[in-house]
């Protein structure tokens, strides 16, 4: 049986390496679907709770702000995560975004 497009998303989203991110919408062009950045949202507002653990505060919108922030156990939780893995915030937004963006369609 094919995996749905969520678990193909979750697979993607644990090979973010620590201290990297990517996007909603560059998640869905590596899955070939490139309009489809709303349903990765999706996917990673039903990840709480999936073993192994998805690490879905590595995944923002495509100007690196952290979108998702209020679907974690509080809303500073994305933040706390990401900062305790060397990225800086400032007003929601990951600084030096380029750095640290992560895209799958090239690096897998």
């Amino acid at each position: 049986m094919e995996p749905s497009f969520y678990d193909q998303v979750y697979e993607i989203v644990r090979l973010i390496p620590k201290g990297r991110v990517t996007s909603y919408g560059a998640i869905a062009k590596s899955l070939g679907a490139g309009g489809s950045s709303r349903l990765v949202g999706y996917a990673m507002n039903n990840a709480h709770g999936i073993v192994p653990k998805i690490p879905a505060h590595r995944v923002v919108n495509r100007n690196g702000l952290l979108t998702g922030k209020f679907h974690f156990a509080t809303p500073d939780l994305m933040q706390e995560l990401l900062e305790n893995e060397g990225l800086i915030i400032k007003e929601d937004k990951i600084q030096n975004f380029k750095t640290h963006f992560w895209d799958p369609a090239q690096e897998l």
